[in-house]
């Protein structure tokens, strides 16, 4: 079939060109924007799942559906290099000063960008020129103390927003990559929100230990955020995610080519696309059976290994890639990790850092005590099948 009309785009945040079995994260994310836009109060959202389940595409149609309310979305991706405030600044100086061009009363327009000027200098983030001549008053946002300065300016903000009868919405990919501190802070300032009736909420995502993380972080946090788990899709969603596309072009997938495809993906939206991609690449005629699944697998596994997998190789060090190996060894989806020390002939206490620098880099979470699990799907399968290259850097 023609690649240059390919609906399948296998890459990291794209849309599908069918996004099946969200339904019900998707409808309460429209009753949150609604309620914001009528200037409510509502329950931060943090969706959890391993990667390639189709978070981040979530957050972007989230996005969009705010954007085309009076609710203002604030789109950001945590990393592990750049502060929460560094994050922040540009997008908020952003809205305040869209705030600022329309009509009406703009008092709280100019507090808030006092308030942000003053949390600039405080967190020593690099702006450049603000932009706007504003006389400094102090006193806004300006303590010294991240948690409370930035409750105070993200408060300034939401009353700006509320003065023109609008909402924010704060939504944040890979949160788990926030520090302990911008972490608090965060989840601080989501409570003065709800405790002010501000209406600005946060819907975020990040991987499956964050719940466990922010209740370490304020024990208040699973009170103040509703955890959403996004999973891998049942077989018949999988089915219509791959075979809706093809019926556009009418052309047909076999029952036994669906199931293929849903073994060889485990219902994972981003490998849908994989092999959605090369199966429509390789196919010329109608109906599609089992075998022509089985023909694109090669091609697609080492597209992936080549690109999705071996990315997140090359972050690690070379202990790291053995804990790695030996965790991929182990029998089961989440094997112990005596089992993992006892296959690198050391004693547990020796796996703590590198199990914590994986942990932190996002490449595995403990599911349940002395256990652990990888953040992305397949990949022990990928480590299998480069046992050879367990040294390589």
């Amino acid at each position: 079939m023609d690649p240059i009309i390919n609906p399948f785009s296998p890459g990291a945040g794209s849309p599908p060109p069918e996004l099946v079995g969200r339904e019900d994260i998707l409808t309460s994310a429209n009753v949150l924007i609604k309620r914001l836009e009528r200037g409510f109060p509502v329950q931060s959202v943090i969706l959890t799942g391993l990667r390639g389940v189709g978070k981040t595409v979530l957050l972007g149609e989230v996005r969009r559906m705010a954007a085309q309310t009076k609710v203002i979305p604030i789109h950001i991706e945590a990393t592990e290099e750049r502060s929460l405030s560094a994050l922040l600044v540009a997008p908020l100086k952003k809205t305040l000063f869209e705030l600022d061009r329309q009509r009406g009363a703009k008092e709280k327009v100019k507090r808030s960008l006092m308030a942000l000027r003053n949390f600039i200098g405080t967190v020593k983030v690099e702006m450049g020129d603000f932009g706007l001549e504003i006389e400094p008053q102090h006193g806004i946002a300006d303590s010294g103390d991240l948690a409370f300065d930035l409750g105070e300016l993200l408060a300034t903000v939401a009353e700006a927003a509320q003065e023109k009868q609008q909402g924010v919405l704060l939504i944040l990919d890979e949160i788990q990559y926030l520090g302990e501190k911008d972490l608090d802070a965060l989840i601080m300032a989501m409570h003065r929100m709800q405790q002010d009736s501000l209406p600005m909420a946060l819907f975020a995502a990040g991987l499956p230990f964050l719940p466990g993380l922010t209740g370490n972080v304020k024990s208040y946090a699973e009170r103040l955020i509703h955890f959403q788990t996004v999973g891998a899709l049942s077989a018949e969603d999988s089915a219509k995610a791959i075979r809706e596309p093809f019926a556009e072009a009418k052309v047909e997938l076999t029952d036994e080519a669906a199931a293929c495809i849903h073994a060889k993906t485990q219902g994972y939206p981003y490998f849908l696309q994989a092999w959605g991609y090369q199966l429509w690449n390789a196919v010329d005629a109608s109906p599609i059976f089992a075998e022509a699944v089985e023909a694109v697998t090669p091609k697609v596994l080492q597209r992936l290994d080549e690109s999705f997998f071996r990315v997140r190789m090359e972050r690690m060090t070379n202990a790291e890639k053995e804990f790695v190996f030996a965790m991929a060894e182990v029998p089961g989806p989440t094997p112990k990790v005596s089992e993992i020390a006892a296959r690198l002939h050391i004693n547990m206490s020796s796996l703590g850092p590198r199990r914590s620098a994986l942990i932190k880099k996002g490449m595995i979470y403990s599911p349940s005590h002395g256990t652990l699990a990888f953040s992305v799907p397949l990949f022990g399968d990928y480590l299998n099948r480069h046992r050879a290259q367990r040294l390589t850097s």
